[in-house]
């Protein structure tokens, strides 16, 4: 999908509205960034939190191992980093890493592999793992697989690539956690007329799960409606993509805006459009 250069009726088409970004703190830039561009009051309360595992063994062990495998593949930027990082951390350079062929879940992960030298061979039209496994489907036939991604995450990949006959090696590159100092704020945000955001925004299933868990119980804002408001009341939902979405309807939650195109860009451009009435 091509970008669009906003036009003039578009350039400030987030001015007068509050647009509360979840994304972990190291991460929330580019979304605020581009928000802010467009006019938008932005505040950040990170919903999640990017921690190391436990233990780095399984990870180190792979890494260490490479040359047995054919494929890598990487599902965001942070399974990048970390892979990276211990990459350094054992010394090891980029020549083990040559006779590889690499998957990216999408753009921006095919673009934080690429800064480290390596190239990418394969980004599935839709950004989401089903397309990566269509993708691969004629690719990876009697090959050895390595997944390195969060400690919890949807088994989509491993399970049809195994199906596929593929040794498929998932291994724990980071874990994503409540960062607890969010939960005041948030609840002390929502509870205030004043500061009340009216968007707020979803980059991932993981954001979602966390939001929910930080705000307990009453956060539905189905019908019937319950006993108590939801201090969702009037506040619309932005997601972005079909993943996300389908987590935010699991846990009762409707979705007001969701991304054509599943990345940071395409949740600005799909809440411009909202907003712009495009």
């Amino acid at each position: 999908m091509t970008n669009r250069r906003p036009s003039a009726k578009t350039k400030l088409a987030l001015k007068g509205l509050r647009i509360l970004v979840g994304r972990a703190r190291h991460q929330a830039s580019a979304l605020s960034a581009g928000l802010r561009a467009l006019g938008a009051e932005v505040v950040e309360i990170p919903f999640i939190e990017i921690r190391p595992p436990r233990s780095y063994a399984p990870l180190d062990s792979a890494l260490k191992s490479l040359h047995d495998y054919d494929w890598l593949i990487l599902t965001s930027v942070n399974g990048v980093d970390a892979v990276w990082q211990r990459l350094r951390k054992l010394h090891l350079t980029r020549r083990e890493l040559k006779h590889l062929k690499v998957a990216a879940i999408g753009p921006a992960t095919c673009r934080a592999i690429e800064k480290h030298g390596t190239r990418v061979d394969v980004v599935p039209e839709e950004y989401v793992a089903e397309s990566v496994v269509e993708s691969l489907r004629h690719q990876v036939a009697g090959k050895r697989v390595l997944l390195a991604r969060a400690k919890v995450a949807r088994d989509v990949i491993p399970r049809e690539l195994r199906k596929l006959g593929v040794k498929v090696d998932v291994v724990e590159a980071y874990e994503t956690v409540i960062p607890q100092s969010s939960r005041t704020r948030l609840h002390t945000m929502l509870k205030d007329p004043k500061r009340r955001p009216d968007i707020v925004t979803f980059t991932s299933s993981s954001t979602v799960r966390s939001f929910v868990a930080l705000l307990g119980k009453n956060v539905w804002r189905g019908r019937p409606r319950p006993r108590k408001a939801s201090p969702l009341e009037g506040i619309r939902l932005a997601s972005i993509g079909p993943i996300t979405s389908s987590t935010l309807r699991e846990l009762g939650l409707p979705v007001d805006i969701e991304a054509q195109e599943y990345t940071i860009p395409g949740l600005i451009r799909a809440i411009t459009d909202v907003e712009s009435g495009l």
